[in-house]
């Protein structure tokens, strides 16, 4: 399990969250929520990393304050990871596409990305571009890589994370500034967990049964115009729902809304937050044959897609896309 710790992890983690800040600041020209305390453990930050940052809070749950001039939305990069392990990213262009990718790391060099099983960029900071990066690994470490002190400093949050099937940090969904992670279990459990600015979380939080439902989930900050994360999740048969946030963090996410059908076309859908710089949130869907399609988002809940505009081809040479 070398693989997934040690001096290579943080090596190549720190290589990814530094290349990924780097193009994403190059391209930005149901029910009542349970505490549970049987969830992935919780690790301890290094004393290194935990000395450049704030204290988390003794208080486990409580939801922290914004403040006036937050971005809601941020821009990020879409990093993507081909079959043979070798990592890249795209930088948006700022009209709603990608520039072209460059590479961070070569598979035949570093193997590790060849056995990533998701990632997620933050915004903690709340200034619109990514200051961190969550990665999740077969071994059941979820690693937290933050840039905020300058330089990039990664610590193993916890482990036990194997038991999820689905994890995104879809941005703040409790009404503060951090951005928090779900969770879908096995059993379609849908787990919350609140972010401290290290990269801890909180013990997790049930907010909801038949996740199992959806076979993608999305989403990355404000899709309504409201000024909360929202969230999208495509079912078994191809229809897509809104899942408004509330940033309640006891019940986060309002009754669903359909907002259209047909999706099953795509394989595929990851939201990189804003794309084209008008400040909502925009998604990016794959169909299997590789095409890559952008929907604007339009701040209206009830259509919060403009049409698809494919702006990109030969996207099933990878494994993972991104956000």
């Amino acid at each position: 399990m070398a693989l997934f710790s040690g001096r290579m992890s943080s090596r190549v983690l720190a290589g990814l969250a530094t290349a990924v800040l780097a193009a994403t600041v190059a391209g930005a020209a149901d029910g009542t929520a349970v505490a549970s305390t049987h969830s992935p453990e919780q690790g301890a930050a290094t004393k290194d990393f935990a000395s450049r940052l704030h204290t988390a809070p003794k208080a486990a749950a409580a939801p922290r304050a914004a403040v006036a001039g937050d971005v809601n939305t941020p821009t990020f990069a879409m990093g993507a990871v081909d079959y043979d392990g070798s990592l890249f990213v795209y930088a948006p262009d700022g009209k709603g596409g990608l520039q072209a990718r460059k590479k961070v790391f070569d598979g035949a060099d570093v193997q590790a990305y060849k056995y990533l099983t998701t990632a997620s960029e933050v915004d903690n900071n709340k200034d619109g571009r990514s200051d961190g990066l969550y990665t999740w690994w077969p071994d059941g470490n979820m690693d937290f890589t933050s840039t905020l002190s300058g330089s990039a400093q990664t610590i193993t949050v916890g482990s036990g994370w194997e038991i999820y099937d689905m994890v995104l940090s879809p941005g703040n969904l409790a009404g503060g500034k951090e951005s928090d992670i779900i969770a879908r279990d096995s059993d379609g459990v849908l787990w919350l967990y609140l972010a401290y600015p290290d990269g801890r979380v909180t013990p997790r939080i049930r907010i909801g049964s038949g996740w199992d439902a959806y076979t993608q989930i999305a989403g990355q900050g404000d899709l309504t115009g409201d000024g909360k994360a929202d969230i999208v999740a495509r079912d078994k048969s191809g229809v897509l729902w809104l899942y408004k946030g509330t940033g309640d963090y006891r019940a986060p996410f309002e009754p669903r809304q359909r907002i259209g059908a047909g999706w099953n076309m795509f394989d595929k859908l990851v939201s990189i937050g804003d794309m084209d710089g008008d400040g909502k949130a925009d998604l990016l869907a794959r169909t299997p044959s590789g095409d890559l399609y952008f929907y604007k988002g339009t701040g209206n809940a009830s259509a919060p897609y403009a049409p698809a505009v494919k702006i990109g081809w030969g996207y099933d040479t990878y494994r993972l896309l991104l956000p």
